[in-house]
């Protein structure tokens, strides 16, 4: 399954690991901020979140970095979706 598919296959959530004042400046459309500092004490809401999860950030080093993390705490279906602006680019309209 490539990004694409990920992005747009039913139930996917986007989360994206950036700041608060960086996801105010642009973001992917219905997608979730969550910043990579707080990954670690949110988990339990990352476990309950619609799968696939598809991380992004500014450059895809954060999302690598929470993706990474999140998998080695159990989590399947856990994408790194790199830059949140090729995400949005990606993410169709059509629901």
């Amino acid at each position: 399954m490539d990004l694409r598919d990920l992005i747009n296959a039913e139930g996917a959530t986007v989360v994206d690991v950036r700041e608060p004042y960086e996801y105010a400046m642009g973001h992917v459309e219905g997608s979730v901020n969550i910043p990579l500092g707080e990954v670690p004490g949110r988990l339990e809401e990352f476990r309950a979140m619609s799968k696939p999860l598809v991380l992004v950030c500014a450059s895809g080093n954060r999302s690598g970095q929470a993706t990474y993390f999140l998998q080695m705490n159990g989590l399947e279906e856990v994408y790194n979706g790199g830059s949140w602006a090729t995400v949005r680019f990606l993410k169709t309209e059509e629901v």
